[in-house]
């Protein structure tokens, strides 16, 4: 699988933490473990790009605060 998300400013403290998490709670609400991870990481570097909008550099609050507009934005594609 490709990932077209994302940005480098994922390089930061605790990103991995909310990657983590939210793979996690994929996991937990049955979905396998590769699609899990797919989605998590593709919805993670959405959030990320969505909060870099901004032009300043993100936190792992900022990827986590994204990741309400990035659900509505995966679900809008269908």
């Amino acid at each position: 699988m490709v990932n077209p998300t994302g940005t480098a400013w994922l390089a930061t403290a605790g990103s991995g933490d909310v990657l983590s998490g939210l793979t996690g709670a994929l996991l937990a609400i049955g979905l396998d473990p590769v699609t899990a991870g797919s989605t998590g990481a593709y919805l993670h570097g959405l959030a990320a790009r969505l909060a870099a909008d901004s032009g300043v550099p993100i936190t792992a609050s900022d990827v986590l605060a994204g990741l309400p507009l990035a659900w509505r934005e995966l679900l809008a594609e269908d």
